[in-house]
């Protein structure tokens, strides 16, 4: 029995030390939030990710203009006590995205009876003046460790393509794309379609000119998740009407999107899912190259040197998704 005890204390020690030398994954989230509510799904698994230890949230940044989408991602922040992470924001976009379902906009200007916000947000600052994503991203990747931050992109590629663009400054002598090729691993989007219908995706269709430099410029491998995967993961009602507490910000948002009740794809949960978990669950393409076409219309080519490739999921896969997503995302808060 005294060995039994012994061998049990070692093993718990061997996993404390194990969990605690786990390195984090550094993880700069691109996101048009308030646009669709599976960018507030994300982001409630992102908060959860680093919860758990998985994922050190370098920054987060919004590809969708205005006050209301920073202010609604500064609710989520402290909501999940995670108020001091970077936030960067954009202007002079060619893109502008949904107005008439905006949940940002709507949870932003909440009230309770006493006239007071409803959500928690940070009023000492100007979100209009925010620092612009561009330049919160080259200033975290000229600190980040060299080949390791993972880049994720659910909204319209216009950052991702201004940090290409970008020149040297008072963070690095070196220029976007020699940035990027230092110091970031890989990127995940949500883009494209590739089954075969010539879909136009949206986030490539709004802004087909940024998506063209990504696909052509970007020195890093790009793995894409596409139109027909997240419309096959459905975040069900029945978790928003049961699994959150009242006046939780996520539910709030999702019940302001559309007429509850409803079930919406994930395709930016799932995008961030494989980010940080890995392709258990998702079956990767062949190496390719992405090419897109004056429409938005996504073009794979097989290549056994291309950089480039794209993720697919069965009906057995898409369920599981669906219930680890929500595992993720019910009942948590900081």
């Amino acid at each position: 029995m005294k060995q039994l005890i012994i061998a049990i204390f070692a093993a718990s020690l061997f996993f404390a030390c194990s969990t605690q030398h786990e390195e984090k994954l550094p993880i700069i989230f691109d996101t048009d939030l308030g646009n669709d509510i599976d960018d507030a799904i994300a982001l409630a698994m992102l908060y959860r990710y680093a919860e758990e230890g998985k994922v050190d949230i370098l920054a987060i940044g919004l590809s969708k203009e205005g006050e209301a989408p920073a202010v609604c991602l500064d609710i989520f922040n402290h909501w999940y006590c995670l108020q001091d992470t970077p936030i960067g924001i954009i202007h002079n976009t060619v893109v502008c995205g949904n107005e008439d379902r905006n949940y940002a906009l709507a949870l932003s200007e909440m009230r309770d009876l006493k006239g007071n916000y409803l959500y928690p947000r940070d009023l000492n600052i100007d979100h209009n003046a925010l620092p612009e994503a561009v330049n919160v991203y080259r200033k975290l990747l000229a600190q980040a460790d060299d080949s390791s931050v993972v880049m994720v992109a659910v909204g319209f590629a216009t950052n991702m393509a201004r940090l290409l663009e970008s020149q040297a400054d008072e963070y690095s002598e070196l220029s976007g794309k020699e940035l990027i090729a230092k110091k970031v691993k890989t990127l995940i989007v949500m883009a494209g379609s590739f089954d075969g219908t010539a879909h136009s995706e949206y986030n490539v269709k709004m802004d087909v000119k940024s998506y063209k430099n990504l696909v052509s410029q970007w020195p890093t491998d790009i793995t894409f998740v596409p139109f027909e995967l997240g419309i096959q993961v459905l975040y069900p009602a029945s978790s928003i009407e049961n699994g959150y507490r009242d006046g939780h910000p996520l539910a709030a948002a999702y019940k302001n999107y559309l007429e509850m009740p409803y079930d919406r794809p994930c395709w930016d949960p799932a995008t961030l899912l494989y980010a940080v978990e890995g392709n258990y669950l998702f079956k990767e393409s062949e190496c390719g190259t992405v090419t897109i076409a004056d429409d938005g219309e996504t073009i794979f080519t097989p290549n056994s040197n291309g950089r480039h490739k794209y993720l697919s999921v069965n009906k057995k896969q898409a369920d599981s998704l669906t219930a680890r997503i929500v595992s993720l995302c019910e009942n948590f808060e900081r």
